[in-house]
């Protein structure tokens, strides 16, 4: 992606996610904004639009069928419900985060924080890029099938984002810091 759409990303991904009232977007009960209304108010094509859209490797945003409407996939701090149904994850997810962040939650596990939920990779290599962005990187394994079985729900977003409330310090098996 060129750095002009790779800076229209990044917004749209903000105001989409976390600060809709930037630029005075509306966005529905469901994380749902008007494509015309955010291609006005953030001052972008529509072909600039639908390329961010279509050649995001995370998979960010999605369209609905007509591409009137736009949101984003799963990461908002806003208060959104993305209609998404309580499924059946994998015996093990993977959490990547960097090593400064480890005691915390070696401590008390992992929270949401200020988004909705607790992201959760499906496996190794995606958990260790997300990581290596926040610092030397530390890859947790998260017993999800254990989890599953005691009650906690998980969601599978659009972009395969598997997403959890929390995750108690009992349920993190293991911890990679050295790799290849």
């Amino acid at each position: 992606m060129n750095p002009k759409l790779v800076k229209t990303s990044k917004f749209i991904s903000l105001v989409l996610r976390h600060r809709p009232d930037k630029i005075g977007l509306e966005i529905d009960a469901n994380g749902w904004a008007k494509v015309g209304e955010l291609l006005e108010k953030a001052s972008i094509s529509f072909e600039d639009l639908c390329e961010v859209v279509d050649t995001n490797e995370k998979k960010r945003f999605a369209f609905n069928a007509d591409k009137t409407l736009i949101r984003a996939s799963q990461g908002h701090s806003i208060n959104v419900d993305l209609e998404m149904k309580a499924v059946q994850p994998p015996d093990v997810l993977y959490h990547g985060t960097a090593e400064k962040n480890l005691k915390s939650i070696m401590d008390g596990g992992l929270k949401k924080m200020s988004r909705n939920h607790v992201h959760l990779s499906p496996d190794w290599q995606t958990a260790y890029n997300v990581g290596i962005r926040h610092g030397k990187p530390v890859i947790l394994t998260i017993d999800s099938k254990t989890m599953y079985s005691k009650g906690y729900k998980f969601y599978l977003s659009e972009n395969g984002v598997w997403l959890t409330d929390n995750v108690s310090t009992e349920f993190i098996k293991e911890r990679y810091m050295n790799y290849p």
